[in-house]
């Protein structure tokens, strides 16, 4: 199983976490979401459950719930700025079999 971060992904993350002066990471969540059946939901990681598994790429921690591994092995997250207004999180997920227009749901 494996989850990991861009450059790009990495500084952003350790960048807000520094501006919020504490969290040990980032947090991933799965939920049920959109038209395609599950979305990403992001958040900061402030602890680490025995529920959780976690990853460690570019010198961050991805902490996600084991209950969800099977949706996002092999996932990448990337930090893309498409202009000064459109920035934000994009998710390659290899497990992904159809995504929703706008791209905010995948389903499996």
């Amino acid at each position: 199983m494996s989850v990991s971060l861009t450059d790009n992904a990495a500084k952003h993350i350790t960048e807000m976490l520094e501006q919020r002066g504490r969290g040990i990471g980032l947090r991933l969540g799965i939920k049920t979401y959109g038209c395609s059946g599950f979305g990403y939901d992001v958040g900061y990681a402030d602890e680490i459950s025995a529920n959780d598994s976690v990853f460690e790429s570019c010198g961050v921690k991805v902490v996600i719930d084991k209950t969800k591994l099977n949706l996002v092995d092999g996932l990448v997250i990337d930090f893309v700025k498409n202009n000064v207004l459109n920035e934000g999180f994009e998710f390659r997920n290899p497990n992904a079999k159809n995504l929703c227009g706008c791209g905010e749901s995948f389903n499996l």
